[in-house]
This record gives structure tokens, C-alpha cells and sequence, in this order.
């Protein structure tokens, strides 16, 4: 039987504060590269969930989503061939946890306005960084109902 083919679901925090949005430098196969917060949904959350997850262990700061910003698919063919299909949500940034370490991989956290993001293409971790930038600066946003989770995603797993 051949192996059927699924995409990576990815989910990812665009926040912006006084013209400059929060992005993560981390340490991959490429170099250092630049990216939103963001990361892969884990098993039993909803993505609105994974995003506040992520954006807290890539961070340190808490984050509340307020809306959909889009659903967006990329494929990559460095390493391996994947397609990512990545939920990114904008919403409030909240307290941060100046004790807390960020995920492996990221050596920091930093401000930088669109423009600065647009002529640092090379070190895009995704190529849906700036293309989620570019929507929330054009005022995209969906509510999060738009986004169902059935009640079985959160079930126990069953023994």
C-alpha cells in the first residue's frame, strides 16, 4: 500500500507592537533564521492552543489569540520534501517570564519592523513569514470559531 501523504500542521503568532513585530532567531541546518513564534501542533490541541504554547517556550511571553490571520501552505525541499500547512493567529501579547529558558534552538527574541523583515528574506525560516506579515498589515483577520474542534480531539486516548 502506498504511504499516504499528510502535511505538517504548523501554527504561528504574528504580534506586532509600535510598528515592530516579534520574531525568534534560531539556530538550524541553514544557519541562524529568522522566523515568527511558531512551531508544530502537538497531539490533543486545538491550534489556537499550539500557538500560545509555542509562542511561550519560544519566547517567554504569554499570548492570547483574538483572531485567524489565515491558514497558509508552504512546501520545502531542503533536507527532506514537506509541506507545512501553517494556522497564524494575532492577538495580545501578555506577561513575560524573564526567568524562563526559551526552546532549544532559539537564540533570541527580537523587534524588527516589515521593512527590516522584507529585505531579510535569506534568513526566513518559512517562506510564509513575510506573507503573514504582509496580510495582518493589509488587516486580514477571521474569527477563531471559524476553526471547529470536534470534542474528540481533546478525548483521552483510550487504554
Amino acid at each position: 500500500m502506498a504511504m499516504r501523504w499528510k502535511p505538517n500542521v504548523t501554527v504561528a503568532a504574528v504580534i506586532e507592537k509600535d510598528g515592530r513585530f516579534l520574531l525568534v532567531e534560531e539556530e538550524t541546518s541553514n544557519g541562524l533564521m529568522l522566523n515568527t513564534p511558531a512551531g508544530h501542533l502537538d497531539p490533543g490541541e486545538s491550534p489556537a492552543e499550539g500557538c500560545v504554547r509555542e509562542t511561550l517556550e519560544e519566547t517567554a511571553h504569554h499570548f492570547t489569540p483574538t483572531a485567524l490571520l489565515g491558514v497558509y501552505m508552504a512546501r520545502t525541499r531542503r533536507a527532506e520534501d514537506i509541506t507545512y500547512m501553517r494556522f497564524a493567529f494575532t492577538g495580545t501579547l501578555g506577561e513575560f517570564e524573564a526567568e524562563r529558558p526559551l526552546d532549544e534552538g532559539i537564540v533570541r527574541t527580537l523587534w524588527m519592523t516589515a521593512d527590516e523583515i522584507r529585505t531579510s528574506r535569506a534568513r526566513h525560516r518559512s517562506p510564509l513569514l513575510l506573507k503573514c506579515i504582509e496580510d495582518f498589515l493589509a488587516g486580514q483577520r477571521y474569527p477563531l470559531d471559524l476553526i471547529h474542534l470536534d470534542e474528540s480531539v481533546a478525548a483521552p486516548e483510550e487504554p
